[in-house]
């Protein structure tokens, strides 16, 4: 089982790669293409942040190092839980595999330029969520599914982990 687990990482970390220097070729820094006018449009920005641009105001010369080095320990912690449930295809191990990927999509970013590449903006009005890329997709999606594995989990299932 654990080869789909690297399948699944492996695709979104390749699709990650591709959506970024597609995003990069195409369009100029701070432009924006108008996908869904009112809504969606791809607009390339550069995070030297955390995800949605946490931290990228710090001054810190040490602020990369530490992404760095945080997401090295995030890729620690879920290839150790992905190794326990490797003889499983379950929605957790998909989700571990979904973080994992994403994770490595960003940190590949992140070491090669200090920085990350953002392309997907949705917007209403002046309301705009920060911009974000395939990667951040993939981590959330696999914590919105690892949550509704906790929250969602049957009673005698969680009395039994307790």
């Amino acid at each position: 089982m654990r080869k789909y687990h690297i399948l699944i990482a492996t695709l979104v970390l390749a699709v990650d790669r591709i959506t970024k220097w597609a995003i990069v070729q195409r369009i100029t820094l701070h432009d924006s293409l108008d996908v869904v006018p009112g809504l969606f449009r791809l607009t390339h920005v550069q995070n030297q942040g955390a995800a949605f641009g946490l931290f990228s105001d710090s001054p810190s010369e040490w602020k990369v190092a530490m992404l760095i080095m945080f997401s090295i320990g995030a890729l620690a912690v879920v290839s150790a839980l992905l190794w326990k449930n490797g003889n499983a295809m379950n929605v957790t191990a998909i989700a571990l595999s979904l973080v994992f990927g994403g994770a490595v999509g960003n940190l590949w970013d992140r070491v090669a330029a200090g920085r990350v590449v953002d392309f997907l903006d949705f917007y209403v009005g002046s309301h705009h969520w920060p911009a974000f890329n395939v990667a951040d997709s993939a981590i959330v999606i696999g914590a919105i599914l690892l949550l509704s594995e906790i929250f969602m989990a049957p009673q005698e299932e969680k009395a039994l982990s307790q």
